[in-house]
């Protein structure tokens, strides 16, 4: 006997698909966010409501809407709605599509395309699209999580427009779980669920901006709640929430966009001295399962390239840090990352190392790899002190200033100044040794000179 057999076949069916799934936005009306394209008068909605046929690529994370919204286009154009995974197709099975799609298209038929995940699809995967899309025989719809100027190629990428979606607001989340709360027909309405507003603010403050993760969350707390229920109304409590979220998924790939954005927050909030939220991006990366090595490596360069000399001290704490993540592991390592963290926020900022040593890789690349002048030469043979090697080289220690008046670039950059220090820090001291540096040389010069002037 079948469990469903007093239930119609529809129902039964509909009741076995996920909350997310049965509460899908059917038309722009019930989509929720997304404002940026979707108002009155803003682009996409202006080319739906104009049945404008152009392909186009959503570029958004996960859960807000994407694969919704190709639905959508479809059913308010009238087309045949074709979805694809990119993990699953390959070229056999995109031809075939296509190929039904231009006897499709001599019947009057238009078909739309979805491809979730499109930045999966290798270049020849994509290629296979182009004439179909340039002929018009096809209305390609791409969704991709990755930034699609790295991902898509560039012939295909021309071929489409690319609209940007965001993640949603806790408000939209919000909005989102108590329509599916309300909902008899597609959501949970039917279950009588008490919710107060505070627990729906936690759901959707877990979600990242992911309604598909918010729905799963309302929907395994209702059934738990449901469950302990017996004869009192079911109520959904934060405890309940808790259990059935586990823990805070954060949104980051390792390899994605993503990656790249965090860490160029953590760098850019540690060179504007912001404690706060160098922690914070620091977070981020450490609890979303980053590698704490590569976190390590970054923070080494922000030492050498954000405060150099004005604190040299900052390398040997971050070096420090990065022992510690080998002695330690984590989470404990973690901390170690932390202090190294707030270290270099605090620490006087100068990037004149930074600066000179990309000066000086700019003239090694444009300019003449001139010789060595042969007096910096050393001359272990005969031959070679007889060709000059080593003639005319002062030995500072010998000299009372401890700087001898000597060339030590090659000729074509005899006069070439790289490192200007700051006066923050400790690089203030280091100015003004290098100012008595040069002084010494001066005199050293003139000496020498007053002294060729007798002979």
């Amino acid at each position: 006997m079948s469990l469903f057999n007093s239930i119609p076949a529809t129902q039964a069916a509909n009741a076995q698909r996920p909350l997310a799934e049965r509460m899908r936005p059917r038309t722009l009306d019930e989509f929720v966010g997304q404002e940026q394209i979707l108002g009155l008068g803003k682009p996409l909605r202006t080319q739906i409501e104009r049945d404008d046929p152009g392909s186009m690529i959503f570029w958004g994370p996960p859960g807000v809407g994407k694969t919704t919204l190709a639905k959508i286009i479809a059913n308010i154009t009238k087309a045949e709605f074709i979805e694809f995974s990119a993990v699953l197709a390959g070229i056999k099975e995109i031809k075939a599509v296509m190929a039904d799609a231009e006897k499709a298209q001599q019947f009057g038929t238009r078909t739309i395309v979805f491809i979730d995940e499109i930045h999966r699809f290798n270049k020849a995967q994509q290629d296979a699209f182009l004439p179909h899309v340039e002929k018009g025989s096809i209305r390609l719809i791409g969704a991709t999580t990755e930034n699609p100027s790295f991902e898509i190629i560039s012939a295909l990428l021309s071929r489409t427009r690319v609209y940007i979606l965001k993640e949603l607001t806790e408000v939209q989340i919000v909005t989102l779980l108590r329509r599916a709360l309300e909902d008899n027909e597609r959501g949970l309405g039917n279950l009588n669920l008490s919710v107060a507003d505070d627990v729906l603010q936690r759901i959707a403050s877990f979600s990242g901006g992911d309604a598909r993760s918010a729905y799963n969350v309302l929907e395994v707390a209702a059934q738990t709640a449901v469950a302990r229920a017996g004869k009192s109304p079911p109520t959904i409590t934060v405890e309940l929430v808790q259990d059935a979220v586990q823990r805070k998924l954060l949104r980051y790939d390792k390899q994605g966009e993503e990656h790249f954005n965090i860490i160029s927050a953590l760098h850019k909030s540690v060179r504007n001295s912001d404690t706060d939220a160098s922690l914070y991006w620091l977070g981020r990366m450490l609890e979303a399962g980053e590698d704490p090595l590569y976190v390590a490596r970054r923070i080494v360069r922000m030492a050498v390239e954000d405060i150099g000399m004005a604190d040299p001290q900052a390398l040997a704490v971050t070096i420090a840090a990065r022992d510690a993540i080998d002695f330690l592991g984590m989470p404990e390592g973690g901390l170690a990352l932390a202090e190294a963290v707030v270290y270099l926020a605090l620490a006087p900022k100068s990037n004149a190392l930074y600066a000179a040593y990309n000066q000086v890789r700019d003239d090694i690349e444009n300019t003449a790899a001139e010789p060595v002048p042969l007096h910096l030469r050393n001359a272990p043979t005969g031959l070679m002190k007889s060709v000059g090697y080593g003639k005319g080289y002062q030995y500072a220690h010998d000299l009372e200033s401890k700087v001898a008046d000597m060339q030590c670039l090659p000729d074509n950059l005899r006069d070439r100044v790289y490192y200007r220090p700051t006066a923050e820090g400790s690089e203030r001291e280091f100015a003004e040794r290098l100012k008595q540096i040069r002084e010494r040389r001066k005199q050293a010069s003139h000496e020498e000179k007053k002294g060729k002037d007798k002979s």
